[in-house]
């Protein structure tokens, strides 16, 4: 039952550091299965759905310590132990908590031929089907069916083939890639997500021993091996995060330096707090944000990457919500993101939507109110409406914030912000 309270009104100024993709991390976890012996990931942020995902693994038959790195923005050194024959069926009490735990399942098939996945839970921001998950490993071979709420997969061998998927989907490309590293042949997956976190999750297997081509690009080639080795690793910034920071010193009219923050990965982000009217600019590790005047309002559209991403769509929204004139925000990847809006709106935001576009008439101030947050990226977007908000605003159900925001409060007072963690009475 705890909650944030904000506190309008301060800028936010300094420096922030940013640690691992949440994105990322539970991926490269997930990875780790397909070599026995240990595996260390490095800057791996401390955050509620890395304990979940520990505690999959864990289950799996897997030894999982988590340690906290002084200094590292909220990150730490994961290390995965990982037996010769894990345990091949993942519990609904965890699964059901977190999506991205679905990515155990083409781990699991490539290396023990068989999987016993729950269906997933996770953020409710729309309707994310697996069928791109399923048919992709159905053609490298495995026979799927789903019984009593769990996706049950068997393959006594893999074997490459060429993949098409509908629409280039992020956990689809990584389940594939993870099976098809150990399967016979090659295979070819077309469409594939380019995103940042599929590029790392490839750098990763490639240092197992892998043999990846064209990650980063719409199509994927894999060339089947025998057997990979456990490695150490260190996972890519999280741009999530990292663009989180930006959209708020561009909405509080601060200078933030963000360090580690890749700017080539928050191209269209950076493009779109530019025309509002901030300086940005690429430092010596990171990237500073500042911003002197009310922002201009911008029209934002979420595409797959390079696209501007539909996780900072939230703070887009609030961004424009304070921003001068009107500004159209469409979202293309997940119908349930607007959800949040009337959360935005109890805030004195003046937002009307309109099927999967958001008109976002900008205001001079926010007015507090105690809000909800819905999801991970709806909780930091109503956190940022609160500091351009009158008085103390209260934001409840914040376990979503938790689960991929490290030391979410600590980093933002060391900004400048008046933000307190508290037990709702």
């Amino acid at each position: 039952m705890e909650c944030f309270q904000v506190t309008g009104g301060t800028p936010l100024r300094g420096r922030v550091r940013v640690t691992g993709a949440k994105n990322s991390a539970l991926k490269l976890m997930a990875a780790a299965l397909l070599a026995p012996g240990q595996t260390t990931l490095d800057e791996v942020p401390d955050i509620l759905d890395v304990s979940i995902m520990s505690e999959v693994l864990r289950r799996l038959g897997c030894g999982v310590a988590y340690e906290r790195t002084p200094g590292s923005g909220g990150g730490g050194r994961v290390t995965i132990d990982v037996p010769e024959a894990p345990s091949t069926e993942t519990d609904y009490d965890l699964v059901r908590r977190m999506r991205a735990s679905i990515s155990v399942l083409g781990p699991l098939v490539a290396r023990c031929g068989s999987a016993r996945v729950a269906l997933p839970g996770g953020d409710a921001i729309g309707s994310r089907g697996l069928d791109m998950h399923i048919s992709g490993l159905e053609k490298l071979g495995a026979t799927i069916t789903s019984e009593h709420g769990f996706l049950v997969a068997s393959a006594p061998t893999l074997t490459g083939t060429s993949i098409w998927l509908d629409f280039p989907s992020v956990g689809a490309t990584e389940n594939l890639v993870m099976a098809a590293v150990l399967a016979d042949g090659t295979t070819v997956i077309d469409n594939a997500a380019r995103e940042p976190e599929i590029v790392d999750l490839c750098s990763m297997l490639a240092l197992m021993g892998a043999k990846v081509d064209g990650a980063g690009t719409s199509t994927i080639i894999v060339e089947g091996v025998s057997a990979l080795d456990p490695v150490e690793y260190t996972t890519v910034p999280d741009r999530i995060v990292a663009g989180t920071w930006a959209i708020g010193a561009v909405m509080t009219r601060g200078d933030v330096v963000i360090e580690r923050a890749v700017a080539e990965h928050m191209t269209v982000a950076l493009e779109k707090l530019h025309t509002a009217g901030a300086r940005v600019e690429a430092v010596p590790g990171g990237v500073r944000v500042a911003m002197d005047e009310r922002p201009r309002g911008v029209d934002v559209v979420t595409l797959p990457y390079p696209g501007f991403p539909t996780d900072l769509q939230p703070m887009a929204v609030a961004l424009a919500a304070v921003s001068t004139g009107t500004a159209l925000i469409t979202e293309n990847v997940f119908e349930g993101r607007f959800m949040f809006v009337n959360e935005l709106v109890r805030l004195g935001a003046s937002v009307r939507i309109d099927g999967h576009h958001a008109v976002v008439r900008g205001r001079e101030r926010l007015s507090s109110a105690p809000v909800v947050a819905t999801d991970i990226r709806a909780g930091a977007g109503l956190v940022l409406a609160g500091l351009v908000s009158d008085g103390v605003t209260e934001v409840q159900e914040i376990h979503h914030v938790d689960r991929g925001y490290p030391d979410f409060v600590e980093q933002l007072r060391g900004l400048g912000a008046q933000v307190d963690r508290v037990q709702r009475a």
